[in-house]
């Protein structure tokens, strides 16, 4: 084979390669930005208000509601903040990577019908600076992916407010 069909191929094929670390860059580089536009409060902002609260402020993402990180039984979660829900509801595989306890079942109604859920207690959730203890869940098997709804139960134990595209939760006061 004459030298000049050597260099060639390898020409293409080096160009071939170079084009496909390139898409795959770019295709990296595109899910982390689609990953922060679906879950912009990654590492949420927190502080303390002049009361000396713990506050958390969260951004809302590109669907208007807000996903943030946080952490149950000191386990990385993430939550997507629903005031329709009147209980944590978490899908049973994340449920089963938490190991969390199951004490009997009973029916909910969901946006997707009636399903049968069981019964589970958190000992500890947080968001950011915020710490909630014994708060009431549920184990649901009809819910899909990994982000649990973040109900009542947990956020009737903190102020929130929403001001623009910024939803502020801070720790009630104790007195």
């Amino acid at each position: 084979m004459p030298q000049n069909d050597t260099s060639a191929q390898f020409g293409k094929a080096f160009t071939w390669l170079a084009w496909l670390l390139a898409l795959g860059l770019l295709a990296f580089v595109f899910q982390d930005l689609l990953e922060s536009q679906n879950n912009p409060n990654e590492n949420p902002s927190y502080s303390l208000s002049e009361q000396g609260l713990a506050e958390v402020t969260l951004q809302q993402n590109k669907h208007g509601h807000y996903v943030s990180n946080g952490t149950i039984n000191q386990q990385q979660v993430t939550f997507l903040l629903d005031t329709g829900a009147t209980e944590v509801s978490i899908p049973v595989n994340v449920a089963e990577q938490l190991n969390l306890p199951r004490m009997g079942g009973y029916r909910v109604e969901t946006a997707n019908g009636s399903v049968l859920v069981q019964q589970t207690q958190l000992d500890e959730l947080s968001i950011g600076n915020i710490f909630l203890y014994n708060v009431r869940a549920n184990i649901n098997p009809g819910m899909r992916g990994k982000e649990i709804l973040l109900g009542m139960s947990a956020l009737k134990k903190v102020e929130f407010q929403q001001t623009g595209n910024q939803l502020i939760l801070r720790e009630r006061n104790a007195s």
